[in-house]
């Protein structure tokens, strides 16, 4: 009895077994041509610079990994990020560049494999004076690959490389074209002690500094301070339809003047960008 019961039970698990069959040969492997998908440029909120993204992959379920081929023109680079389960980047052409939050550049060569331990905020790009190709491969944790965070300013980006004792060439010193002609020590105290090092702190990013530097002024009624620091604003990743929001906001708390007159300098400064 005990065997016509196994068999009994061997025979129901049958239609069982060969469907499960069938949708594992039904799962084919699949080839996506080179060419077949038209690149898409890298989004502005998040990039900085010309860069592209080429063939785009994503694994089905269960699988979790995904990526793509990202193309950056000289000088682009993404915004600082995170990647709940890490990244890796395989640079297939070019010289480019990667950092770690608090840590120096480093320079990143085509062959070069990179790995980006989870949660460690981090950017990469190209180099100032070369493009950059890398396949970035990354896994998702609850349905995100990533979160985006400040854009990489141009200071951040020009910073020394990792053994260098200096950047290459003289970066240019922000008080000096609007007040070293005339009041050379009180621009020398500006960028050493304001720019040099309250700037540099890590505790706030320069974006935010930026933020709150421009709310200031747009409340003290500073239109000459406030045009100067509008355009370290965008610099530091600030999009025009924010710093509008914020004066917009500020008019409840600082005036209708005194925001009327932010509208004006911002017209301004936003012209010059275009």
């Amino acid at each position: 009895m005990r065997i016509l019961a196994a068999i009994g039970v061997a025979l129901s698990m049958l239609p069982a077994a060969a469907q499960s069959q069938t949708s594992a040969q039904a799962e084919q492997i699949r080839i996506t041509r080179g060419g077949t998908q038209p690149p898409q440029a890298a989004p502005a909120d998040h990039f900085t610079g010309s860069a592209r993204v080429d063939s785009p992959f994503r694994a089905s379920a269960p699988g979790r990994v995904s990526g793509a081929r990202v193309l950056f023109e000289p000088g682009a680079r993404t915004a600082w990020h995170v990647h709940p389960l890490g990244q890796t980047l395989i640079v297939t052409a070019g010289t480019g560049r990667v950092q770690r939050w608090g840590d120096a550049i480093d320079e990143i060569r085509q062959g070069d494999v990179v790995w980006i331990p989870p949660g460690q905020k981090h950017w990469h790009g190209a180099a100032p004076n070369s493009s950059m190709t890398h396949i970035a491969i990354t896994e998702q944790l609850e349905g995100k690959t990533v979160d985006w965070m400040e854009k990489v300013s141009d200071a951040e980006y020009g910073a020394p490389l990792r053994g260098q004792t200096s950047s290459p060439g003289p970066r240019p010193r922000p008080s000096q074209g609007a007040i070293g002609d005339f009041a050379p020590k009180l621009a020398q105290i500006t960028d050493d002690v304001l720019y040099g090092d309250i700037w540099e702190r890590p505790d706030l990013s320069k974006r935010d500094r930026s933020l709150a530097t421009v709310a200031a002024l747009i409340a003290l009624n500073r239109p000459d301070q406030l045009r100067s620091h509008l355009r370290i604003a965008r610099q530091n990743g600030l999009t025009q339809e924010e710093l509008i929001e914020a004066i917009t906001h500020l008019a409840f708390y600082a005036g209708w003047p005194s925001a009327v007159t932010a509208v004006g300098v911002a017209k301004e400064v936003f012209k010059e960008s275009r």
